[in-house]
């Protein structure tokens, strides 16, 4: 039975959603991250699912046959940390991770606090890497 996709990309309000972060804070980087990303790959912000500010899109389809699409590059505001969803080959991971100053990761994401805990522009060279690598054709 196929399932279909909770995270689908949303007319909401990305400026909306951002201004509506209780910490000033988070909701500066995220404004700040916004124009970085914007910037760095042509898209504009869009909101995915409720809480993910995605820019482009890419299907993927697994072995299994499981597909559906996903932000190139993303983010979300949560509340101990600014989570990312990025898609980097594991050895540039590796690399750029050593160099990107104070952040935790988990299976597929990165959390940082805050923008000034990270060295932007190694930040900056992962979310291209990400934009880039997932338009790749797979």
């Amino acid at each position: 039975m196929a399932t279909t996709n909770k995270t689908i990309e949303t007319s909401a309000s990305v400026t909306d959603f951002i201004s509506s972060v209780a910490d000033d804070t988070k909701r500066a980087d995220c404004f700040q991250l916004i124009e970085l990303i914007e910037k760095r790959t042509g898209l504009p912000a869009r909101m995915w699912g409720s809480a993910i500010v995605g820019f482009g899109t890419y299907h993927y389809r697994y072995e299994t046959g499981r597909e559906g699409d996903m932000p190139l590059v993303g983010f979300s505001p949560r509340s101990n940390a600014i989570v990312f969803y990025l898609s980097l080959n594991a050895e540039a991971k590796a690399d750029w991770l050593q160099r990107l100053g104070k952040h935790k990761t988990g299976k597929s994401c990165i959390y940082i606090k805050k923008l000034s805990d990270v060295d932007l522009t190694v930040l900056t060279d992962m979310i291209t890497a990400s934009a880039n690598q997932s338009q790749a054709p797979r």
